[in-house]
């Protein structure tokens, strides 16, 4: 299992242990071992191995009031010492076809998707390096078990697109 993979394990065993309806929340990923470098203190309170290879997700400060992940994801430019970046959200997906009677207006559309008898309910945990790599976990409310946790490099497209911008500023930067 890749570095990747096990944070993005972690990160939805520690949502799973915390319950349903929870707030997004976005982490930022540093390399275990750099972190151990540069803040032994920090690494020794966490009590983090200097020979880890893996990543260490950092949460951030919360979402504000009314504001959405997608519309904070748009406005993070992260520095070059983030490995990577991660998110958990809770999303309804609708069943094939139910979107072809989706009202445009967000306010309705958020009612109808919310009042839908096929909804499912979805926690969903995406992450994403600087190098490219990614990877997801998912876990439907009506089958919230351990071992029925769906995972694959790519199973939120959209989300990780988002996560991927996120890095992209620095990267630019960089090659200039």
């Amino acid at each position: 299992m890749s570095a990747l993979e096990a944070v993005v394990r972690e990160l939805e065993a520690h949502a799973s242990e915390l319950g349903w309806d929870q707030p997004e929340r976005i982490y930022a990923l540093a390399s275990t071992a750099q972190l151990v470098a540069e803040e032994p203190g920090l690494a020794e309170a966490l009590g983090l191995d200097p020979d880890d290879d893996g990543l260490t997700p950092i949460e951030q400060e919360p979402l504000g009031e009314g504001q959405s992940l997608e519309d904070t994801l748009a406005g993070i430019e992260w520095p070059a010492e983030v490995a990577g970046v991660a998110a958990v959200a809770e999303r309804l997906v609708l069943p094939p076809g139910a979107d072809d009677e989706l009202p445009t207006d967000p306010v309705a559309a958020q009612e109808y998707a919310a009042t839908h008898p096929d909804r499912q309910e979805v926690r969903m945990v995406a992450a994403v390096l600087r190098g490219g790599g990614s990877a997801c976990a998912l876990r439907l409310r009506s089958h919230d078990a351990d071992d029925l946790v769906l995972t694959g490099p790519d199973l939120v497209p959209g989300l990780l697109e988002q996560l991927h911008a996120t890095l992209e500023y620095e990267e630019t930067a960089r090659d200039e």
